[in-house]
């Protein structure tokens, strides 16, 4: 917000910053409908492989940028592009990635194999997190505001590359390319056949993605901004929660891959919702213990939800449409119920002037989910051709 939004008050230039962070999301289905048909028609692994480039590439550019004090309006634009570079390649990733870890994992494993899609996503912030701490304490918030933040854009392109030479070593699953030579319609129409599939991977969605973004992105800044706890603090508490997310990802797994997954994420989603409440109610949001303890509690649900999600929505699609389905049905809802979520809950703090408005619209992508997931049936699992 200083660097590129600097001639804005705070609250406008922090929620420029959101609607930056928005923007991408609106790309992120273009970037499904893309690269999602690509991924079910010439192979998972040259799609993996361009979508981990373009997202290193246009990651590393911000670091290199000038800001608006320096090339004015020009700034922001280029940005917003980078931005919308991003979001396009992270649009191909997600349908392609589950696609292939669902594939190649055992069918008893199903849920552990594909809960580390999001470990590895909450190990990344943390990550991200911890580098940007550790360049704060030592360069000192003077340097790191001036220049210091650009190093861990910088720092994308080598672990980018990194990357990149892991996928090429990836080994191809062949079996949707078989399928894929059967059907004569491209993957984009014949994922059509899969309405109901489709509405139910929208539908279980947004609960998965406002928790992600409250928990993950959101509650720090909330914490820091708006409740004026002190920095250290929030760091610490926002780490431990990261930690308590994973617990919950590995743990409801394992959980799913024996009992089954709609009841349980059912059961968790109800419970997320009664925590989101207490969480942005007025008597929890006076007294700080309560509040870190809610957002704790939070965390552990957020990692319940999504421990066997991905698993949920891949057994609902068959393979030779799995990543094109996948990159349409759930990056839809993920653009407006979680790119959003930053913008949303800070415009409406401004709006009402109340700290406990946010809590709205998080409880009501709950029920979204909830009444999706009420609504499969055993007719509806498709089921996963693994290795």
């Amino acid at each position: 917000a200083k660097e590129f939004f600097s001639n804005q008050p705070p609250i406008i230039g922090l929620m420029s910053s959101f609607l930056l962070f928005s923007i991408s999301f609106v790309f992120r289905p273009l970037g499904g409908i893309f690269f999602g048909p690509l991924a079910d028609k010439i192979g998972r692994k040259k799609i993996l492989v361009t979508v981990i480039a373009l997202m290193s590439v246009s990651t590393f550019l911000p670091g290199i940028l000038p800001g608006s004090n320096h090339i004015g309006i020009i700034a922001p634009i280029i940005l917003v592009l980078t931005r919308c570079i991003q979001g396009f390649s992270a649009g191909g990733e997600i349908g392609t990635i589950t696609s292939y870890v669902a594939e190649k994992s055992p069918k008893n494993r199903l849920g552990r194999s594909t809960s580390w899609l999001m470990v590895t996503a909450v190990l990344g912030l943390m990550i991200g997190a911890g580098v940007v701490n550790l360049l704060t304490e030592f360069l000192g918030e003077k340097i790191m505001s001036d220049w210091g933040w650009r190093i861990p854009f910088l720092l994308s392109l080598p672990t980018g590359l990194v990357s990149i030479y892991i996928r090429n070593r990836f080994e191809e699953n062949t079996t949707h390319l078989r399928e894929a030579q059967i059907l004569s319609r491209p993957p984009l129409r014949e994922v059509f056949l899969w309405k109901r599939s489709l509405i139910f991977i929208a539908l279980i969605t947004p609960l998965n993605a406002s928790l992600f973004y409250l928990v993950m992105i959101y509650s720090p800044t909330w914490l820091s901004q708006f409740l004026k706890v002190n920095h250290s603090v929030t760091f610490h508490y926002t780490m431990f929660s990261y930690l308590i997310a994973i617990a919950g990802m590995l743990t409801g797994a394992v959980i799913t891959d024996r009992i089954g997954r709609r009841f349980f994420l059912i059961f968790v989603s109800i419970f997320s919702m009664i925590n989101i409440a207490m969480f942005f109610s007025p008597y929890v949001m006076t007294h700080i213990k309560f509040l870190l303890i809610s957002l704790l509690s939070l965390s552990l649900l957020f990692g319940l939800y999504t421990s066997s999600l991905y698993a949920l929505m891949s057994e609902l699609l068959p393979t030779h449409v799995r990543a094109t389905g996948l990159a349409l049905a759930y990056n839809i809802p993920v653009a407006i119920f979680g790119g959003s979520t930053p913008l949303i809950a800070t415009w409406l703090v401004k709006v009402t002037g109340n700290m406990s408005a946010p809590g709205v619209f998080f409880v009501f992508t709950g029920i979204i989910s909830t009444v999706g997931l009420c609504f499969i049936r055993r007719r509806d699992y498709i089921g996963i051709d693994t290795i």
